[in-house]
């Protein structure tokens, strides 16, 4: 019988305690990116892509599972444990380093990793993306990129939920 390990993209997650050594063997620029993304969908994974040309590489931080709850997306949510979207995440060519944080917002991790592009899905404003104003100072970008399909994690837990 084979003995089986984990596969490399595990090495992609990174606890934030060790973000910074990591960072500094990113080529630049780097994109840093965040959200829940608690069940990966067309739209999630088109805007990675679309996210990830934007840089030579790209951190994604995840939200806890308690600052997802504190989001109010529903008592039952996330529907999957960090550690299992933090290895789905990885597991995308898109993305270089997976991390999370456990605030409201990402504002210290972006403070600390100091992104060349700061993005976010088409449903935030710039002005309104978290960093956006520091980022931006520091000479760098800031991206709110367009939806190019009508998907959401929320709308299919509604839908498997209608069928139940």
């Amino acid at each position: 019988m084979p003995s089986y390990s984990l596969p490399d993209f595990e090495s992609k997650i990174c606890p934030p305690a060790e973000l910074a050594e990591r960072i500094a063997a990113l080529p630049r620029p780097l994109v840093f990116t965040n959200g829940c993304f608690d069940i990966l969908h067309r739209g999630h994974v088109t805007y990675l892509a679309q996210a990830r040309a934007l840089g030579a590489a790209m951190v994604v931080a995840l939200n806890t599972d308690d600052s997802v709850r504190r989001q109010g997306k529903g008592d039952d949510r996330p529907i999957n444990p960090l550690t299992h979207r933090a290895a789905v995440m990885a597991a995308l060519s898109a993305v270089d380093l997976v991390t999370w944080f456990d605030a409201d917002t990402p504002y210290e991790l972006i403070m600390a990793i100091q992104p060349d592009v700061l993005v976010k899905g088409g449903d935030w404003s710039i002005d309104k993306i978290v960093g956006s104003t520091e980022v931006l100072a520091r000479g760098g970008q800031v991206h709110s990129i367009p939806f190019l399909f009508d998907t959401s994690t929320t709308a299919t837990l509604r839908k498997i939920r209608a069928s139940e």
